[in-house]
């Protein structure tokens, strides 16, 4: 998707005007009589997200009120898209550049519809390119949310190991990146075991993407994202509740090539590698099995207490190979555990972190930028949990308690302890439509991430 709902020019658009939530009354209290009884009539107050059309002369619409929140400026017009009529429209006054940036970006995120099997029913409206806006910025931030939308939108049937690294090829080329896929055997070749089991199971290879950009001199950002295309359970069959929305398996890859998007077009100062293990969690006769024991990467040895823990199977090798060039940061991203879900809800990425101040820095990025995250703990007396009678560890705890901190507890066992690492564990799916964010896949954390990345590194 690109800006292309933001246009030059318009002969006769309509006027926009915004309120922030703080200044509504302020606003109501200046504005004209025949406008107050309009917005009293209509129940207009100062809510952000609500917007009003107000008549001029003749009954036409002579400008459209929208009340903001002034921290999340990202959807301040994100529902106007689709929300007003077809048309242009044009924001009254002289807007901040910061401010019409994000706001231009968050119109171009409205404007988001997955098309690739159904024509949209209506085209969105029109907003004229605010004058202050940065365009490159605006749209950079909207290509990098289009993208991993797409992503997770597509079914696996259209999106399997192999198309999913045919993505990050793509997105490589676009930038100059180099980028080179293991496929099938070739992952035993090059010594990366654990992927090759998970999806071996599938018809479709499994696949290993290892993209390269910036100055090799350059502080190593180092990117990895759990790229599971369809997660049946394998032997620890789902249920078909569980199973229905499992194509968005994926979604840690995709808001990891997301953010690559984002710091690739924002040409920030560091090498960055990303490595997406893309696989497919099947049953069939060369599946792996409950308490199979498989070695891993690292030299490690797992048991596998269940074939659905399989996230964190694949991407304890990519981490392990990550962690062996000492890079600045790792940040890794995956549709890991219910558990996450329960404890902070589908809005919240689970963050778990092994430095204070790459935590802190993380937190304040996402305060900054309205894109939240919540912190949870790296409970060291829950390991023990993980242990095994025959093998290094277990890939599951048979505790039921803290699934997704003994998840990233498993993680951890294959980052040395003096390597900055963070792990999101996300949902990376609407599950119901608001506005600028319709129901289906989701960016999380990316733009936090960026501005983190941009305030360390350049």
């Amino acid at each position: 998707m690109s800006t292309q709902t933001l246009i030059d020019g318009a002969d006769a658009p309509i006027r926009l005007v915004l309120v922030a939530e703080s200044d509504f009354s302020a606003w109501l209290d200046a504005a004209p009589a025949a406008t107050r009884r309009w917005a009293a009539a209509n129940g207009l107050k100062g809510e952000a997200g609500r917007h009003l059309a107000v008549p001029g002369e003749g009954g036409a619409v002579a400008e459209v009120v929208a009340v903001y929140a002034p921290d999340q400026p990202l959807w301040a017009l994100a529902g106007l898209p689709d929300a007003l009529p077809e048309g242009d429209y044009a924001l009254a006054g002289g807007i901040a550049p910061a401010l019409a940036t994000q706001m231009a970006a968050g119109w171009a995120v409205g404007a988001y519809a997955f098309t690739r099997y159904r024509k949209r029913r209506r085209q969105p409206a029109r907003l004229v390119w605010p004058d202050s806006a940065d365009r490159a910025e605006a749209t950079r931030i909207a290509e990098a949310i289009a993208l991993v939308r797409d992503l997770v939108n597509t079914p696996a049937e259209d999106l399997g190991p192999s198309e999913l690294a045919d993505a990050a090829v793509a997105l490589g080329r676009r930038h100059g990146a180099e980028v080179r896929v293991l496929k099938g055997d070739e992952l035993l070749a090059q010594n990366y075991p654990m992927v090759h089991a998970v999806g071996r199971g599938s018809a479709r290879a499994p696949c290993l993407v290892d993209l390269t950009w910036g100055d090799p001199a350059a502080p190593k950002v180092t990117l990895v994202g759990k790229g599971v295309c369809f997660d049946s359970g394998g032997y620890d069959l789902k249920p078909a509740s569980g199973m229905k929305l499992m194509k968005k398996d994926m979604g840690g890859s995709a808001n990891v090539l997301g953010l690559a998007s984002l710091l690739m077009a924002g040409g920030r100062k560091i090498r960055l590698r990303v490595l997406i293990p893309a696989v497919e969690n099947l049953v069939s006769g060369t599946a792996f099995k409950p308490l199979d024991v498989i070695p891993t990467r690292k030299g490690l040895t797992v048991e596998i207490g269940n074939t659905d823990a399989e996230g964190r199977l694949i991407l304890c090798d990519p981490l392990a190979e990550a962690d062996s060039e000492k890079p600045a940061v790792i940040i890794d991203m995956a549709t890991l555990t219910g558990a996450a879900r329960v404890a902070v809800g589908p809005d919240l990425p689970a963050m778990f972190c092994n430095d204070e101040q790459l935590a802190a820095d993380i937190q304040a990025a996402a305060a900054a930028t309205g894109d939240p995250v919540w912190r949870l703990p790296l409970w060291k007396p829950y390991r023990k949990w993980l242990d095994s009678k025959v093998a290094d560890l277990n890939n599951v705890a048979e505790s039921p308690f803290a699934g997704s901190i003994t998840a990233a507890l498993y993680l951890q066992e294959f980052v040395s302890p003096t390597t900055p690492w963070v792990h999101f564990d996300m949902f990376s799916w609407n599950a119901s439509a608001r506005p600028g964010r319709p129901e289906g896949g989701e960016a999380q954390a990316i733009r936090a991430l960026d501005r983190m990345i941009a305030d360390r590194f350049g």
